[in-house]
Order: C-alpha cells, then structure tokens, then sequence
C-alpha cells in the first residue's frame, strides 16, 4: 500500500515518545543518576529491553495512569538488577519526563507538516505528563488523544478509534509512529496509512504488514508528506 496523493491527506498525527521525544535517553539517563546514588552501574540496553517488557506488561492490565506504570515499572528492573527501591522512591521516574528531550529535528520537521496540515498526538501517556513534555515541543496542535482520555493503552486500537471519531473520518489521515507494535501494526490494521519513523533500523519480522513507507527520522517523514 502506498500513501495516499499529498492534495487527498488533511490530516497526521504523530506518537509522541520514541518519536518526537527521545525517551529511551530519557530513561536510562534517570536510571542511571538514580541508581549511581546507591553506588550501582546500569547497562543501558539491558535495562531498555526490560524496561519496555516491564511496561508492556503492566499496561496490559487495568488501566491506570502512565505516572503509575513508570513507578511500578522501575521498581519491577530495579529488583531484577538486584536493586530494591521503594515505590515512593520509584518517583523518580516519572519525574524526570521533564528532562527528555525531543530529537533535534523534531521541533522544526512538526512546524513544517503544521504549515500544510491538521495534526495532533496519539500517545500511551496521561494528560498531566504530555502536559510536561509539550513544553518542549513549539508546534500548536488540532488533536491530542491520551491513553488517560481513552482509559486504554496502544496496541490497543481504542486511541485510534478515538482519533477516527473526533476527525470524523479515516480518509485523508496519516499517522507517523516508530513503534512498529503500539502504533504501526494497530493503525495498519484499521486501513490508516503509516510512515514508521525506525532510528534504530530495525528490520521487520517476517510475516508482518510493511508500513507504508519507512523513513529514519521526522525530517524524511515530512519531506514524505511534501512538508519540506
């Protein structure tokens, strides 16, 4: 599938972590600054890839705020590295949401597809931390849906859903996501076309839906959409 003809797309929304905001430094920058209190060394890509196991589990139960998630998913790796912290000290980490930044092309690549398109933000967060994050990003936004608004966290299509309703419609929308399993295989799912933003090159596991187009940060995503 391609994307649709440039005069047909009125409107993009983006996710916002991983995508707009760097928050893999994010995480392991606080991780790290947090636990050399206690003396301790992390290694950043172990505690990444359990991080985000961690997380994806705890989302997969009842909804709670992501506030709650980042607390209860740094006490679960802390206790795998043999590091036990209080929940109340686990604060740290939704604190520090503050402190991540976007990627440096972000702000000036959002300015650009604004120019020529509606856009907004899908995003597994709550409204409060968004709230802290948007500071950091310059660009005016026409939509924002929260996994806090649809009491749900992606890949759950609730968000996606949500988005097609306050639209009004799925024509004319194209969404830009790098995580291939909370955003682009739910959105492909739903016939929304998606540029998936892979920093990392990640290649696609065999038998999985192929975006409908690959690009390596937001600065080719809105040259793809003719936001140059």
């Amino acid at each position: 599938m391609a994307l649709p003809k440039l005069k047909d797309i009125k409107w993009v929304t983006t996710d916002c972590y991983g995508t707009l905001i760097d928050w893999e430094k994010g995480i392991t920058d606080a991780f790290k600054k947090e636990a050399e209190r206690d003396g301790l060394t992390i290694d950043d890509k172990a505690l990444l890839e359990r991080f985000m196991e961690a997380q994806a589990q705890i989302m997969s139960g009842s909804y709670e705020l992501y506030a709650e998630v980042l607390r209860r998913a740094a006490v679960t790796v802390a206790e795998e590295i043999d590091w036990t912290i209080e929940p109340s000290r686990a604060q740290f980490l939704p604190d520090s949401v503050a402190r991540w930044q976007p990627f440096r092309e972000v702000n000036a690549a959002m300015d650009r597809i604004r120019d020529r398109y509606e856009v907004g933000i899908v995003s597994n967060i709550d409204d409060k931390l968004l709230g802290i994050s948007r500071r950091h990003l310059r660009t005016e936004l026409d939509l924002v849906v929260t996994a806090q608004q649809v009491r749900s966290y992606k890949p759950d299509n609730t968000h996606f859903r949500e988005c097609a309703r306050r639209i009004g419609t799925k024509k004319g929308w194209v969404h830009i996501a790098s995580g291939y399993e909370t955003d682009v295989a739910p959105a492909l799912k739903m016939n929304v076309p998606v540029i998936w933003v892979n920093r990392h090159g990640t290649k696609l596991e065999s038998g999985r839906k192929a975006p409908d187009a690959t690009v390596r940060n937001l600065r080719e995503a809105a040259a793809k959409l003719g936001a140059k």
